[in-house]
């Protein structure tokens, strides 16, 4: 007979114990029972667990003398943004806030770009992508409609870090069946447990996170995906005419981010196995990566920013898909004007309308 110390119950995990009566394992907590050899083969199973290896392999990829010296690195005291482009691209305004910038010097203390995909859409496609945005929305406030201001959208690379794994492991799952019925005047209700094991290998490549903090999650997420079979090795000659965030967030930073979609990819492909079970939960993984490498890319974004009432609104286009997103104010004294505009002509003929009636009839 099994030392009981060394089991746990598979439905609880609390200390099982063996009932000489029902000659089973039973659980003093919720009262389940097994057979013993279900109970050993769960222990192995446990005893055979082990833990996520998902370390990654730093990377360093410094400047060049020659790359440095002509890139031109700006300050923005409001926001404190960094941005930079070659020594021929004069910025004036930060492009997440619209506030002056101040020349900082030349670049450092970051790493140089892996890869850069280019800007495929010009200017023009991004305007015209905005005033389309605009177009029917009759509330919307005078400074978003402004000509000139729309002129101001910029071109803007945004910084990205690319992850490639290999990954392999186990994930063990518990799944549960319960079963219900009557007899004579007892009703009664059976749940069977089951332990469940999946494991393979996957290979993730280009799983992307942004590096800007200034840069809303949900905005790039809206303006993506991005097609990296267009993405060419860094060059600083792509920067002409356009500027770059600078990353503020390390592939260090964004590494549990990366983790968590691996995870969430195994977890889905494994789970779409595990099949007939009326409730299935992970119970532990056992997944490790290979080869794990962060890159760090460029892509091309088309920003503008407009200020009103003291809130900022952020509008996007993918500068290689054209893929569009930004969110608009209602300006309610416009609003308003419209609605009383319309609605006081229209209650006063109803209300005459009411006392001819009334007057026809003699009432």
């Amino acid at each position: 007979m099994p030392n009981t110390n060394e089991y746990v119950c598979p439905c609880c995990g609390g200390a099982i114990e063996f009932n000489a009566t029902a000659q089973k394992m039973v659980c003093p907590f919720c009262d389940s029972e097994f057979s013993v050899e279900a109970v050993q083969d769960y222990a192995k199973h446990l005893q055979g667990d082990g833990q996520d290896d998902m370390s990654w392999e730093e990377r360093n990829n410094d400047w060049s003398e020659q790359e440095a010296e002509g890139i031109r690195v700006y300050h923005c005291s409001y926001c404190g943004g960094e941005i930079y482009g070659d020594d021929n691209t004069a910025a004036t305004t930060c492009p997440y806030c619209d506030n002056p910038v101040v020349m900082q010097g030349q670049v450092s203390n970051s790493l140089r770009p892996d890869y850069i995909i280019p800007f495929m859409l010009e200017k023009k496609h991004a305007v015209d992508a905005f005033k389309k945005h605009l177009m029917g929305k009759k509330f919307l406030p005078k400074v978003f409609k402004d000509e000139n201001h729309i002129e101001e959208i910029k071109g803007m690379y945004v910084p990205f870090w690319l992850f490639d794994t290999g990954v392999s492991g186990t994930i063990r799952y518990k799944g549960t069946k319960t079963r219900h019925w009557s007899s004579g005047n007892y009703n009664y209700t059976e749940t069977s447990h089951y332990s469940i094991v999946r494991g393979g290998a996957m290979q993730f490549d280009n799983i992307a996170i942004d590096g800007s903090s200034k840069m809303a999650d949900d905005l790039m997420e809206s303006v993506s995906p991005f097609d990296f079979r267009a993405a060419k090795p860094f060059s600083t000659a792509y920067l002409a005419g356009y500027v770059a965030d600078k990353y503020d967030v390390t592939a260090e930073q964004t590494i549990d981010r990366a983790n968590y979609r691996v995870r969430e990819s195994v977890d889905t492909m494994f789970r779409k196995t595990v099949q007939g079970y009326q409730a299935v939960n992970i119970e532990n993984t056992n997944l490790n990566l290979q080869n794990a490498k962060a890159k760090y890319a460029l892509y091309p974004v088309w920003i503008m920013n407009t200020k009103w009432k003291g809130q900022m609104y952020m509008f996007a286009m993918n500068g290689q898909t054209g893929n569009f997103v930004g969110n608009l104010p209602l300006d309610k004294k416009k609003y308003w004007r419209t609605f009383f505009s319309l609605f006081l002509p229209i209650t006063a003929g109803l209300y005459f309308l009411f006392w001819f009636v009334l007057g026809a009839y003699g009432l």
